[in-house]
């Protein structure tokens, strides 16, 4: 039976190469993999995934109106696909992963969707949100904080210091994001030597 994964992290825990690395899997063994990642202003351009250690894999790039049921049945028919792979799933919407739900049950093709849970603001985002109702199974990929325990929170960054306010959605990697402990989330510090102005 066919299942829903929903695999997520903080930030720089690992999972655009965990996504590549899976296709390469499935593909190293002639499965066919669909693999797609939200058209959302990305930094190394629409329809490629990339690894922060500086691998790519083109992908095929999902827009708000995107229906990718529709997109899966097409593909499907000229070839049949064995697995669905998604990157930053958080920035799918309700339709999106109600469309992966039926390429489940529907289709009986997994779907192993990879992304964050929560924002800079503590928030879940629309896709994490849907992913956690609706997913099968659910993983966290760990990463850890500069003091060595378990990044559960992720900081945003701006001229040095972290904000908790502002639009949820605006790309960037190490530079404006940070992976922290709750403890750290909550007093600023972003790292030994940085102590958060109030």
């Amino acid at each position: 039976m066919a299942q829903l994964f929903y695999k997520y992290s903080t930030m720089n825990a690992g999972k655009s190469i965990e996504v590549i690395k899976v296709a390469y899997n499935y593909e190293e063994r002639g499965k066919r993999t669909l693999v797609m990642t939200p058209a959302v202003g990305d930094k190394h351009g629409t329809g490629v995934i990339t690894s922060r250690i500086g691998i790519q894999r083109e992908a095929i790039p999902i827009g708000n109106e995107t229906n990718i049921l529709e997109l899966f049945m097409k593909e499907n028919a000229k070839e049949k696909v064995d697995c669905v792979l998604i990157d930053e799933c958080q920035f799918l919407r309700k339709h999106h992963v109600q469309e992966l739900v039926e390429i489940v049950d529907s289709c009986d093709t997994p779907v192993l969707a990879f992304g964050l849970k929560n924002d800079f603001r503590n928030e879940l985002f629309e896709g994490s949100y849907y992913m956690l109702v609706y997913a099968d199974k659910i993983e966290e990929i760990k990463t850890i904080c500069w003091c060595g325990r378990k990044a559960t929170m992720v900081a945003r960054v701006v001229d040095g210091k972290m904000v908790k306010e502002g639009k949820q959605i605006m790309v960037g990697g190490m530079d404006m994001y940070v992976p922290l402990c709750r403890k750290h989330y909550n007093d600023g510090r972003l790292g030994p030597e940085m102590k958060q102005k109030k």
